[in-house]
């Protein structure tokens, strides 16, 4: 079920919000109300992600169960630190296994194939198999990457006794399935959510805050992500040798916009929808397009995963306090996962390499350089071409037609007007809008606004901002428009 779809806007959401505040109406004892919230939104959690299939959803409950036992087991059971560590190389193993077979199954069918019968016509960076071992290609659970890590971090934090068992099977099953960030983040660690499953004050200020951040997210999402989506796949629809110039081009700019506001505007609705709930989500995304070298952009892009990445992969490695090659080991470990956590697919461990070795670069020598360099805008420029070529990789369906789009990009000997074709006046206004609002008006003006923000007129403003964001984008549902959410896939 989609964030921006009529089903959830119009049935699923309010019938959930109802339900909320009839609980809030009718249980006058604190700590009962809230079990019983538990109870309604944990099962709302499970038919929100059983709508996509009863096959996905029992998966689902598996990793819940495995990863509660696991947490049981080491916070109560095992008396000594080796019988915790077994224990949770246990619960890592499944975790990894189940993720595995899940995601990456089919991508090690196409290796073995290619590598079984080199001349049947696969290609292993192509991704297309022989057929060798006919083989059934195995249906990817949506999110499973996000509540499989969020999951293990909780087992996680309680070998290292940073977070306390939770003995409440249901309390837990919340933690995992709660709708609102279950299927594309952001990853909540448990010690970040503890305390909000058993005593959160619902305020109607942080309704009224949830309502506007969603409404915002889901104009982000329908209006901007989905147009320039559309200007994308068409693009890229041309085939290998046609991407050529200034069409290359507007495809690497509008994917790199529509990956933002597609991924962005998702986690907006997420943390809105925990508001209006009475949960508090830490932000995922920090103006990334604004940043002046590849350290800086991951410390403001997908916030919550490169979090999850330094805590529990960087820091256990050594992070930066074994010496400079070390580090730099590291840091090329790190971002290799990354890029496999992404998906199965080299084009994900090339986009994974590529942002390590620029990182590797930084910390070498390219660092000193942009921090000594006066005229910040080219650091920018810099930052943004690396970073839409690295999404050139993402988009791609294989290694073959990333370099021949990358080609295309220098190529402006064929026809150069191709690109007037994908223009269209509505293109051209998100376009403005987008990379407008992706970081420099924000910037800007965000120090007046919270001076000014309580103002009448402001608050008017601001009202009028969000009926207009959530009727325009309800007509362009209405309407049909391209939906899927990127980070679905993951």
């Amino acid at each position: 079920m989609l964030f921006s779809s009529m089903l959830f806007l119009w049935v699923f959401l309010p019938a959930v919000l109802v339900g909320n505040a009839l609980i809030t109406a009718f249980v006058h004892k604190r700590s009962k109300r809230i079990r019983i919230k538990n109870g309604f939104l944990l099962g709302a959690s499970l038919v929100f992600y059983a709508w996509g299939g009863i096959y996905y959803l029992l998966i689902m409950l598996g990793s819940i169960a495995v990863n509660y036992l696991g947490g049981l087991v080491i916070g109560k059971r095992c008396r000594t630190k080796r019988d915790k560590k077994k224990a949770l190389i246990l619960v890592v193993i499944i975790n990894l296994a189940v993720l595995f077979i899940f995601k990456y199954f089919n991508m090690m069918v196409i290796v073995l194939e290619n590598i079984m019968d080199p001349t049947g016509g696969g290609s292993i960076l192509g991704m297309q198999g022989t057929g060798a071992l006919s083989l059934p290609e195995i249906a990817l659970p949506i999110g499973i990457s996000f509540f499989t890590f969020q999951a293990m971090s909780y087992v996680i934090d309680v070998y290292r006794e940073e977070t306390p068992v939770q003995e409440n099977l249901f309390s837990f099953a919340l933690y995992v399935s709660f709708f609102p960030q279950l299927i594309a983040g952001p990853i909540v660690r448990y010690h970040e959510i503890a305390d909000q499953l058993t005593h959160r004050r619902e305020k109607l200020v942080m309704r009224a805050y949830g309502i506007k951040r969603f409404c915002f997210g889901l104009a982000k999402k329908v209006l901007l992500a989905n147009t320039f989506a559309l200007a994308a796949d068409k693009i890229w629809a041309l085939g290998e040798g046609k991407i050529t110039g200034w069409a290359a081009w507007l495809g690497m700019i509008c994917y790199t916009l529509q990956i933002y506001y597609d991924f962005s505007g998702y986690s907006d609705m997420a943390i809105g929808l925990g508001r209006m709930l009475g949960f508090k989500f830490a932000e995922n995304f920090d103006y990334p397009y604004t940043a002046g070298s590849i350290r800086e952009f991951w410390r403001r892009w997908h916030i919550s995963l490169s979090g999850w990445f330094r805590e529990y992969v960087y820091i256990p490695l050594g992070g930066n306090r074994k010496g400079q090659a070390r580090t730099l080991v590291n840091l090329f470990i790190v971002f290799l996962l990354t890029g496999i956590w992404h998906g199965a697919n080299f084009t994900f461990i090339f986009w994974g390499l590529f942002h390590g070795i620029l990182l590797v670069a930084e910390r070498l020598f390219l660092g000193r350089i942009l921090e000594k360099n006066r005229h910040k805008w080219i650091n920018h420029i810099y930052t943004m071409f690396a970073v839409m070529l690295a999404w050139v990789f993402f988009r791609s369906d294989n290694i073959y037609q990333a370099g021949t789009f990358i080609r295309g990009l220098f190529d402006f000997s064929g026809n150069n007007f191709q690109v007037i074709s994908f223009l269209s006046m509505k293109l051209i206004l998100c376009l403005v809008i987008g990379i407008l609002l992706c970081g420099p008006i924000q910037r800007k003006f965000s120090a007046w606004y919270l001076e000014n923000k309580k103002m009448a007129w402001v608050l008017n403003a601001d009202l009028v901002l969000q009926i207009a964001c959530f009727a325009l984008s309800v007509l362009s549902l209405v309407g049909g428009t391209y939906n899927p959410f990127i980070y679905f896939q993951f």
